[in-house]
Order: C-alpha cells, then sequence, then structure tokens
C-alpha cells in the first residue's frame, strides 16, 4: 500500500467541485440562486454553445463589496450562515459557501458587481479558481458572473458532457423551474442569441405559468389552495382528462426551492386515483410552504432533496389539498349535467318507500297485448336491426363466428322454394336459447354475418378458416365480459381468460421486434404540434434517425415544440403525443441502444393495441385466442400474463359443488 499523504489544495477543490458542478446547468442554479438570495427582482441568463462556452448570468441585486470579492471565492465563505444553529433554519437556496469556488476551480471566471449608491463597480478575474487583482469598473448596480471554458481543467469530466443541445436543453428545464418559484422575479434567459423565456415578474404564479410552460398547458389547469396544520400548501394541476403521459411536469417547491420529491409525488398521484387512466400521469405545480425547523435542506449537495419532519402531515396536506381542487373542478360540471338532463318518463325515477312501490305494482295493469307503434301497427320481428344489417330473424338462422369443430354450428336457413332443414333436437333439460325464444328489442347479440345470397356459390364457414395455416383450435370462445376478458372454454372443461389487450399488445410487439424494414408510415394532412419539457423534447430530437426507424418524422418547430408529419400505419394520430412523451421518458432510462430500442416497441405496440373496454369483433377474437391457445404468447411485453385458467374443481369450489 503507498504512503497516505495529503492532497493539494488545487487537487480537493477539484473534487469538491465535482459534487456541485456536474454539467452547465449546475452552474446556472448556483448562480441564480445566489441572486435571488442578493434580493435580486430581474435576472437574466444566456449561454453560448450549451453552456460549455459562456455562462453569463446579470441581477440587479445587492452586489458585493469590492474588499469581499476575493473572500467570497474561498471554500466555505457565505454571508448566510454565523453559527451552528443556523443550520437548523436555513431560509436562503444558497448556505454552503462552495458554489463560488467549485465553479471557478474548473472554468475562467470574471465577476463585476457594484453595490447600490457606490460611485464604482469592482472587477475580479480568476484562472482555475485562482484570483487575480481587484480592479475598478464601469458597471450597473448588481452583479454580473462569466463563466467561460467550463471543465477546460478538468478533462476527464469534460469527456463526459453531452451534445450542446442536450446541455442547452437541460439549462432550459431549470430555468422553467426557477422561472415558476418566483413569479415577483423578471427571468430572461437567452440561448446562442436567441431568447427562449422571459416572464414579467408581476407577482401572480399563473403569469410564469403561461410563460414558462405555455398557453396549452396553462389551460387545463385548476387552482388548488389549503392547509394543514403547519403545511401551506397552492399551485395549479392539471384536470384529469389533460392527464401526461409522464411525470414530466410534475413541478414541486418547498419554501420556495426547486425540489424532486417521491412523497409529494405519491400524495399527487394518490389524489387522483380512479379519475385517470392508467399511465397516465397528472401535470402540476405545487408550492409547499412549512416553517424552516420543518423541513431538512441540507441532505444532498446540490440541494434538490429535502428531508421533512412530519412526513405524514405534508402528504396528508398536499393530498388533501389536490383533492378538494378536483372535487371542486368537477362540480359545476355535475350540476350541469343535472340540470340538462331530460326525464322522458316522469315515472322512472322516483323516491318510493317499499310500501308506495308494491301498491302502484299493484295497481298497474300489465300489458297483455304485443307493443304498438305511435302509428297503431305491432312492431315486426326484424325492427331491431342492428348496425351491421343483420336482422334479427336472419341473424336467429346465422351460424355463430365463435363455434369451433367439436361445436358443429347450426344449420343455415334454407333458400326460398327449397325444403328447410329439420331443427336440432335440444337435448331434455336444455334451456332454450335466446335465438330460440325470441329477444326483446335492444337485446345485444355477437356479430354475425347477413345470410348468403342463395344465388351465390357457397362460402366456407368462417370456423373452417385458418389464417395462420394451424387446424381450427378444440376452444370455444364462450363470449366476453367487460369489452376486456375473453372467455374460453376447452372439451375438458377448463376456462381461460385473456386479456385482449395484453395478448393483442404482444401479437403487435412480436410483428415490430421480427421486421427488418421500417414501419409502413401515413402522412398526417394536417401535422400534430407536441409540446413537451424542453429536455424531453431535445432528447427526442436528438433521437431522430431512431423515432425515423420506427415510423416518425419529426421536426423542430421551436422552443419545446414538435411537428410531427408521420406516424407509423397502424398507431393512432391521437395517439402521437402519448407516445412521443412515453418515448422521452424511456429514452431517459434505457441504457444502451438496443435497450432503448426495445423499451420504445414496448410504447408503439401497447399505443396500436385494442383498448380494454372497446368493442371487438368475433373474428379479431378468434385470432387473440388462437395465438394464445398455440402457446405463440404467454405474456405481454411488461411481463403481465396475457391468459389464466379456471378448471372446473375451483369454478365448482365457488357454488359448494365440490
Amino acid at each position: 500500500m503507498s504512503q497516505i499523504q495529503q492532497l493539494s489544495s488545487h487537487v480537493a477543490d477539484l473534487i469538491a467541485a465535482g459534487e456541485v458542478v456536474e454539467r452547465p446547468a449546475s452552474v446556472v442554479k448556483e448562480l441564480v440562486e445566489n441572486a435571488l438570495d442578493a434580493g435580486a427582482t430581474a435576472v437574466a441568463v444566456e449561454i453560448r454553445g450549451g453552456g460549455m462556452g459562456l455562462i453569463r448570468v446579470t441581477d440587479n441585486g445587492c452586489g458585493i463589496a469590492p474588499e469581499d470579492l476575493p473572500t467570497a471565492f474561498l471554500r466555505h465563505a457565505t454571508s448566510k450562515l454565523r453559527t451552528e444553529d443556523d443550520l437548523g433554519r436555513i431560509g436562503t437556496l444558497g448556505f454552503r459557501g462552495e458554489a463560488l469556488a467549485a465553479i471557478a476551480a474548473v472554468s475562467r471566471t470574471e465577476i463585476e458587481t457594484r453595490r447600490p449608491g457606490a460611485e464604482a463597480g469592482a472587477l475580479l478575474r480568476l484562472e482555475g479558481g485562482v484570483p487575480g487583482a481587484v480592479e475598478d469598473a464601469g458597471t450597473p448596480e448588481g452583479t454580473t458572473l462569466r463563466i467561460r471554458d467550463l471543465f477546460y481543467n478538468t478533462p476527464a469530466r469534460l469527456k463526459f458532457m453531452k451534445k450542446d443541445s442536450a446541455e442547452t436543453a437541460a439549462v432550459s428545464g431549470l430555468m422553467q423551474h426557477l422561472a415558476l418559484s418566483r413569479p415577483d422575479v423578471s427571468f430572461k434567459f437567452v440561448k446562442d442569441g436567441e431568447e427562449a423565456l422571459h416572464t414579467p415578474g408581476d407577482g401572480k404564479t399563473e403569469s410564469a405559468v403561461y410563460a414558462a410552460l405555455g398557453r396549452d398547458f396553462a389551460r387545463t389547469l385548476l387552482p388548488v389552495e389549503g392547509r394543514g396544520g403547519e403545511t401551506a400548501v397552492s399551485g395549479f394541476v392539471t384536470r384529469p382528462l389533460s392527464a401526461r403521459g409522464s411525470r414530466a411536469m410534475q413541478t414541486f417547491f418547498v419554501n420556495g426551492r426547486f425540489i424532486k420529491s417521491q412523497l409529494l409525488t405519491a400524495a399527487v398521484e394518490e389524489a387522483y386515483r380512479n379519475r385517470m387512466m392508467k399511465g397516465k400521469f397528472p401535470g402540476c405545480v405545487i408550492f409547499v410552504t412549512l416553517p424552516v425547523t420543518g423541513v431538512d435542506v441540507n441532505v444532498h449537495p446540490a440541494k434538490t432533496m429535502v428531508k421533512f419532519a412530519r412526513e405524514r402531515d405534508v402528504f396528508d396536506a398536499v393530498y388533501h389539498t389536490v383533492l378538494d381542487a378536483l372535487d371542486a373542478g368537477e362540480a359545476p360540471a355535475r350540476e350541469r349535467q343535472a340540470q340538462e338532463t331530460v326525464n322522458p318518463r316522469q315515472d322512472f325515477f322516483q323516491k318510493l318507500d317499499a310500501g308506495e312501490y308494491r301498491k302502484r305494482l299493484e295497481g298497474e295493469e300489465k300489458p297483455s297485448a304485443p307493443s304498438r307503434r305511435a302509428g297503431g301497427g305491432a312492431v315486426p320481428a326484424w325492427d331491431t336491426e342492428r348496425k351491421s344489417g343483420v336482422r334479427v330473424a336472419d341473424a336467429e338462422a346465422a351460424a355463430p363466428l365463435y363455434r369451433t369443430a367439436y361445436t358443429p354450428p347450426r344449420q343455415a336457413a334454407s333458400a326460398p322454394g327449397k325444403e328447410e332443414a329439420a331443427p336440432a333436437e335440444r337435448p331434455e333439460g336444455e334451456e332454450p336459447r335466446p335465438s330460440d325464444a325470441g329477444e326483446a328489442p335492444g337485446t345485444k347479440r355477437p356479430f354475425v354475418p347477413a345470410i348468403p345470397d342463395p344465388e351465390r356459390p357457397a362460402v366456407r364457414p368462417p370456423e373452417q378458416e385458418t389464417l395462420t395455416g394451424r387446424t381450427p383450435a378444440p376452444w370455444r370462445i364462450a363470449g366476453e365480459v367487460l369489452n376486456t376478458y375473453i372467455i374460453c372454454e376447452t372439451e375438458e372443461g377448463e376456462i381461460f381468460l385473456i386479456d385482449k389487450h395484453a395478448a393483442h399488445e404482444r401479437l403487435n410487439f412480436n410483428r415490430l421486434e421480427a421486421q427488418k424494414e421500417p414501419p409502413m408510415r401515413q402522412t398526417l394532412l394536417l401535422p400534430e404540434t407536441v409540446r413537451l419539457s424542453r429536455e424531453d423534447a431535445a432528447l427526442l430530437l436528438s433521437q431522430r434517425p431512431l423515432l425515423e426507424s420506427l415510423g416518425f418524422a419529426c421536426e423542430d418547430f421551436g422552443g419545446d415544440t414538435l411537428l410531427v408529419r408521420e406516424v407509423p400505419a397502424d398507431l393512432d394520430p391521437e395517439d402521437a403525443a402519448a407516445a412521443l412523451e412515453e418515448f422521452a421518458e424511456k429514452l431517459r432510462t434505457g441504457r444502451s441502444p438496443e435497450e432503448r430500442r426495445e423499451a420504445l416497441l414496448h410504447t408503439m405496440a401497447c399505443k396500436a393495441a385494442v383498448k380494454a373496454g372497446m368493442h371487438s369483433d368475433s373474428r379479431e377474437l378468434r385470432v387473440l385466442a388462437d395465438a394464445v391457445q398455440s402457446g405463440e404468447i404467454h405474456y405481454c411485453p411488461h411481463g403481465r400474463p396475457v391468459a389464466v385458467k379456471i378448471t372446473k374443481y375451483q369454478l365448482e369450489k365457488l357454488f359448494h359443488r365440490a
């Protein structure tokens, strides 16, 4: 083992800088927070080359005295803490005294500052953390910091920096959060000479949200405001129908500090339970205010994570405040719906006790004649015509598509003028089917084709068609429940429940994964504009070749907006925005190109699959059931089972027959 020795101050400064300065966005965060602590009401940030070439932060705060400039760039030098007791009641954004020292250690830094009322300002230049002489300078009140050639003296860190577009997007996202945190401060952000953000600083949170997150997002918001004990909650949340495909639009502030908190995320999403579609997430801008002694902000060098003294109280305050806002937002719609409800039958919805109901029921005349039309004629049997154009009288004789080889279909009706086949005998004790006993008008029946024209050649029944070349499966599709689960019965008495969405999703994924060529595209008549967070938009644009290989044609539409001109042929254009949001989420978490592509295929397969609750044709159900029965699919791409089996014994046990 080599001899132990103390590191030089330069190496120690570089190591300390790595804890605070990870990328250009880290520099911007520390400098802007210092400007806000200095009482600035206007902050301007300019970057070039993603922040690697130049970062300039200008504010109109209190400035720094010329004699304090060299001290300001020493480690652990701060004006915000004095004693150890101050650590328990931190109310400023910056307090460690490491930001300026860490930034100066890995860049060429220049600072100009002037105190209010001072005749002249001061200028100090530093290179690699080594300060020069303090000089007089003519400068406006406030402070201007210029950071050039970031990480010029740390090649190990420099080689891990991302593309300029990605670093610019990170700074843009940070400026959005800072602008939202202080609506009373005017923020201006310029990237490569182009203004990307400018907030009015009028003190209204709505104005900051509109400027930072855009008009479309601002129009979907509901205000929230409440209090639980010492915890005050305010801000905005999206309406349930405007939920997003990822958590990228969730923003939380604690005592004015932007943080990332699983506790607050869980509290907000719990309030949306049973109000959103599965796989969707609410957007929000939530401000939590509590005593400085109730939160510890000194748990992470970047100060983006905090620890609450009473986590349960904070969770309850956020949860109930958001829940009350959602209930209040739905109340006007419910009242309007109640006012617009028309009750054509005044006897349909009535409040009666059991005695009154029996009296009225006994006094009513039971109809003895068939129901009549308004014109007096009896309703014919074919009056209940379905959208498919099949009459009930004809449908009774048609062969249901779900019958299989071991349950022969009924014989079709014979042609006019020919002798009709005798009806099949029903086993003794078996209840007649609805088609045998007649149906009430409006009864739902499975889709059945119209009776073929007797003059045309006979068409082979659908149950004999084999799309994949296999023999008919020994399964009988007994039906579908909840427009989601296919019920199949085997000859051995086993029952299978198939999740049609999961099965279709797996079929889509297998097909996409096996494709060698890019999928077919559909060009949109009107291109879709998709607004994302700035980081997500930049991430998707950087992966444009990958998106094109999946059938998407996207363009940069400025700021945080993408213009989508083409989508895969089997994807509904309305799902393009949600798919791209999920793409961005998975691109951030994918570790290798193969994993990223597989994650994107998962999303495409899911968006193109039939959804739970949708009506499906019996032919579609047959294809899905065949794929499961043949063993082609077992699990959906996310690992959920496609089918579950219930044996005859398990079913009889439920009814205490076994």
